[in-house]
């Protein structure tokens, strides 16, 4: 029996719900998990991007940390996509009971995030298919990209139907395979409306919501309400804390690790086991580094043209009511490298430690 298998037996045991034994498949964990009325915890990979790990070195640090699954939310993060290779991977993460979320990034090809390095959207969508049938993953996160394609020509809605466009054209390819693909809120790019539109107008039987809390608050939403508006789609999320504050142009926000900054965590993971029971709750503790949303510049608007000020009314109380925080930076004559990865790792590890102690996760360490 290998360190996993114990420790989650005797952790899972302790509390009366459903032992992970040795060896089941990714299927029969996501079945398990989402019998559970606990929020499964994962690790999203960009929590320690500062690593600059790939996939098997990142799966073994979950591992180590008794997580349930891992997101990588592009393909890149794999050496190759040969079968042999992903099987070798899958096979640990069975072993280790701990299940695997993956991305193939942006879909809409006139996006400053969309790359032709793996191929079209189309050539996109079919890859990812195919890594999701052999890890048998029941979703895979796409996205548009980023804040800066709302000032794109034709605006968010262009690359709204951008990417509703792949999904559609290759809906039945979708469908026979039986996953669903997940639209993230990435970057501050679209509002929880946004979102909603797609999943509805290309059908929640084949799509629906990567959830990012983080992300809304680049969009101007509080991301309590998000879970309210999108919950019952979700398929995945990435999830980190943040502050907000008034600021010369607008408002600055940071984010932080889980339970260090303004959301309500525990009522935040118990709405996550009734909306979207046995999604995991993926930490991506991106800190360290402030975002501004300047919103009192008359060309931000420009990429909010129908907007209305009622809308924005929860944001500004957001601001008006919240306090700032200062960066970290390394001592004289430390390794900047070495800085931030430890800064990564302890902000992945605190957030960990607060969820398991505060809030309605399953708890795999006593």
């Amino acid at each position: 029996m290998n360190r996993r298998d114990f420790t989650s037996k005797a952790a899972l045991g302790i509390l009366g719900v459903p032992v992970l034994s040795k060896g089941w498949t990714n299927e029969q964990l996501f079945n398990s998990l989402t019998a559970n009325p606990k929020v499964p915890l994962g690790m999203d990979a960009h929590a320690i991007s500062m690593m600059r790990w790939k996939a098997q070195q990142l799966m073994e640090y979950g591992i180590d940390l008794n997580m349930d699954s891992i997101l990588f939310n592009a393909l890149s993060y794999f050496d190759n996509l040969e079968e042999e290779y992903l099987k070798t991977l899958r096979n640990l993460l069975e072993t280790n009971n701990m299940n695997l979320y993956f991305g193939v990034g942006s879909l809409s090809v006139n996006s400053l995030s969309y790359t032709p390095k793996f191929g079209t959207p189309k050539e996109l969508i079919l890859s990812g298919l195919r890594v999701a049938k052999i890890f048998n993953s029941k979703s895979i996160n796409c996205k548009i990209g980023s804040i800066a394609d709302r000032y794109t020509d034709g605006g968010i809605v262009a690359r709204m139907e951008e990417l509703i466009h792949e999904l559609r054209t290759m809906r039945s390819q979708i469908q026979d395979a039986g996953i669903k693909f997940a639209v993230e809120n990435h970057a501050g790019d679209m509002r929880s409306e946004e979102v909603l539109s797609i999943v509805e107008t290309v059908g929640t039987d084949v799509c629906g919501v990567m959830l990012d809390p983080g992300n809304s608050v680049w969009a101007m939403e509080n991301p309590m309400h998000q879970i309210e508006k999108l919950g019952k789609h979700v398929l995945c999320t990435s999830v980190r804390d943040y502050k907000i504050w008034e600021s010369k142009n607008g408002a600055t926000f940071q984010w932080t690790a889980l339970g260090e900054g303004t959301m309500d965590l525990r009522h935040y993971t118990k709405r996550m086991s009734e909306l979207c029971p046995g999604v995991p709750l993926h930490i991506e503790t991106v800190s360290n580094r402030q975002n501004e949303i300047p919103f009192l510049q008359e060309d931000f608007w420009e990429g909010y043209p129908n907007l209305k000020a009622a809308e924005l009314l929860d944001f500004y109380k957001m601001i008006r009511t919240g306090q700032s925080i200062k960066l970290l930076f390394p001592k004289d004559g430390e390794d900047a490298k070495l800085f931030a990865q430890e800064l990564q790792k302890n902000e992945l590890i605190k957030s960990i430690n607060y969820l398991r102690k505060n809030c309605d996760v399953i708890q795999m360490r006593q």
